[in-house]
């Protein structure tokens, strides 16, 4: 069940293996073996890879599976009302010192760890930035 369910939040998130491997911190050699099947995490680190991806912790685990885009969208909308830390793509631009459509595009091709973008309609996308691997990676306080 995990490996059919992280197949369909990377297909429906449209990430690859090495986005997962940098979204989550495992390696790409564990986000294999998931896909294969030879290996399931133990039910902590599901959760843990779930909200790294923008999913909701029960993600993997619950019976009744929501689109993982859906997921990803509700669960952007929670942690804007003050679950998880995030910042704006305005605000990373101006951290990094560059332009918005840098940070924006960046995310959009899954080149910033801290970060990712959720493709909803055909000209709509939304950023999640988390602002504790922000931190942590550009090695600055917000």
């Amino acid at each position: 069940m995990f490996e059919q369910r992280l197949r369909q939040a990377m297909k429906e998130l449209q990430l690859k293996q090495v986005q997962v491997a940098g979204l989550t911190g495992k390696s790409r050699g564990a986000i294999s073996q998931y896909l294969s099947g030879d290996r399931v995490p133990p039910d902590g680190v599901q959760r843990e890879m779930a909200i790294a991806l923008g999913l909701e912790a029960d993600y993997f685990s619950r019976r009744e599976l929501k689109p993982a885009r859906e997921a990803a969208e509700e669960q952007a909308r929670a942690r804007s009302r003050g679950t998880i830390r995030k910042i704006t793509v305005p605000d990373a631009a101006k951290i990094l010192g560059v332009d918005q459509r840098t940070v924006s595009k960046g995310l959009q091709q899954a080149v910033f760890p801290w970060g990712y973008a959720i493709h909803t309609t055909e000209n709509r996308w939304v950023y999640i930035i988390n602002a504790d691997a922000f931190e942590r990676i550009e090695g600055v306080e917000l």
